[in-house]
């Protein structure tokens, strides 16, 4: 079993903002296997299929971003998923728009969202992708978040959704995570 969370803010105002690269990403999973979120559940909208026996599911936590462990411990808990089996999809500060870094477990650098899981779980040992959305001046960095991309970053940004969906399409076929790491880091 595999839980794939993409971190985000529902509504839809936050639709296109750098915070839902998460959103996004799962979005675009789900377009590439051919599966609707559609089950709402445990404060998230989650989908669940089946890849060469195993079940995966896809999940997006309706909690804000700064609460998104609520709901990830919940469905862990629910369905008995380990720590190792999940993956957390989130935006970087710290990465140019559209680049991507992916780590087997870290401290939260930050990332309010991540913050939360690691209080809910109790650990850090779980797979992360990371999507770059850029920096800016600290001062800004709530509004930065909350605000789309500008139009001549908007193809940098589907890059970096693309190459997340990628790289975790890769894992999914062949549950080796540090190959993955090694292929797309």
């Amino acid at each position: 079993m595999k839980a794939i969370f993409g971190l985000g803010n529902p509504g839809r105002e936050y639709d296109q903002t750098k915070h839902n690269m998460g959103f996004m990403t799962i979005d675009a999973l789900a377009d590439t296997y051919q599966v609707e979120l559609n089950k709402s559940e445990f404060s998230a909208i989650d989908t669940h299929f089946k890849l060469a026996g195993e079940t995966i599911y896809l999940v997006k936590p309706l909690t804000f971003m700064n609460s998104s462990g609520n709901a990830v411990k919940q469905l862990m808990s629910y369905y008995q998923i380990r720590p190792e089996e999940i993956l957390v999809i989130q935006d970087d500060l710290d990465l140019p728009i559209g680049k991507i870094r992916l780590r087997e477990k870290g401290s939260a650098g930050g990332h309010n969202g991540i913050k939360s899981i690691i209080a809910a779980t109790g650990t850090q040992d779980f797979k992360r992708v990371k999507i770059g959305i850029g920096h800016p001046d600290r001062a800004q960095v709530v509004n930065w978040v909350l605000t789309p991309f500008q139009k001549a970053e908007q193809a940098n940004a589907q890059a970096g959704i693309g190459l997340a969906a990628q790289a975790i399409q890769k894992w999914l076929e062949t549950d080796n995570f540090s190959q993955v790491m090694n292929d797309f880091n």
